[in-house]
């Protein structure tokens, strides 16, 4: 494995883990705006209680994620923050109002209930926008001018394949958190809650699967280059959609663990992040070599060997630190029964 290859793909873990934090937390704040009025459920006390220690967690990856662009792929960041400019400002404008509104609702309770339709509205649009980096890089919506990439805007704006990517992220942002909070809601006892959630994963789970193989159909007359390679690995993608059977077990069949409850949300978080991972794994494996089709690649992007080992091992030594934490927070997170079974 080439140090080329190897730093794309410790991009892709980031790129992974992010895309899977984030879509929980943003999809958090939407369901808090969404049940705020509905408080016998108490669906958005459970959701305010997730979102609120973990959007710290979530933003660690972001910075990661954002470093490791430009401290690997140099070239590559160039060209990204170049056709990124509009989308990009628009992303860290969106991030900056709702993270300054959870931190100031903290010791500003007046603000909350504009927390909540910030969080609520930003976690369908911050979701959307950063899912259209990955269509603009497929080439077709890039042109050249002079050696320089410029984003063709009104391609962009007239691209089906961009919409059908922006909903598969809406409707997946709102599938993976009312699958975690119906998880986090059953192992907080609130079974009201739990039952809001477990209904509107019931609904969105074939809308989700509906945008994922619409994805493919507008992939093929929009980037036939990837369609073609993605079908390459067609047993892999049907592995894929066969865990939202999983997945549906999860949400229909009666719990082995509880008497008169139905549903299994742990199996079916599990089963949609492996769905994601290999979903994502086919994605990323026929995108290579190609960072922005057809111009720049992982080879001509990369950064200096020594530089990458030193970077590489800075960040070894560094998750060496930090997973410990993040595992030992989740661990706090699911099972702190004070924490759980608060009423506030």
């Amino acid at each position: 494995m080439t140090d080329a290859l190897i730093a794309i793909t410790v991009l892709w873990g980031f790129v992974f883990i992010y895309a899977v934090m984030a879509t929980m937390d943003f999809g958090a704040g939407f369901w808090s705006m969404v049940y705020m009025n509905k408080e016998k459920t108490r669906a958005t006390n459970i959701a305010n209680r997730y979102l609120s220690p973990t959007w710290e967690v979530t933003n660690t990856f972001i910075v990661a994620l954002v470093v490791a662009i430009y401290s690997l792929f140099p070239t590559a960041a160039y060209s990204l923050g170049t056709i990124l400019l509009i989308p990009g400002s628009a992303i860290l404008l969106l991030l900056a109002l709702r993270s300054a509104f959870l931190v100031f609702s903290n010791i500003a309770t007046e603000y909350k209930k504009p927390l909540t339709y910030i969080s609520g509205i930003t976690g369908i649009i911050i979701p959307g926008l950063l899912i259209s980096v990955l269509p603009i890089t497929h080439g077709q919506l890039v042109e050249y001018e002079n050696g320089i990439a410029n984003l063709h805007l009104s391609s962009l704006l007239s691209s089906a394949n961009v919409y059908v990517f922006i909903g598969f992220a809406i409707s997946s942002t709102l599938f993976l958190s009312s699958l975690l909070l119906a998880d986090y809601s059953n192992v907080s006892n609130e079974r009201e809650a739990y039952n809001v959630y477990l209904r509107d994963g019931r609904y969105l789970g074939p809308l989700t699967l509906f945008f994922a193989i619409f994805i493919m159909f507008t992939l093929r007359n929009e980037a036939q280059w990837l369609y073609e390679r993605m079908m390459e690995d067609l047993p892999l993608l049907l592995i894929s959609v066969g865990c939202f059977l999983i997945i549906g077990i999860g949400l229909y069949a009666p719990s082995f663990f509880q008497k008169d409850v139905t549903g299994m949300p742990r199996l079916a978080v599990i089963a949609a992040i492996a769905q994601y991972l290999i979903a994502s794994y086919v994605y990323g494996k026929a995108h290579l070599p190609y960072i922005i089709y057809p111009n720049i690649t992982i080879e001509s992007a990369f950064t200096d060997p020594n530089s990458f080992r030193a970077v590489f091992i800075t960040y070894i030594i560094g998750f060496a630190i930090l997973f410990p934490g993040f595992i030992y927070f989740w661990s706090l997170f699911m099972h702190d029964k004070k924490y759980l079974r608060q009423k506030g």
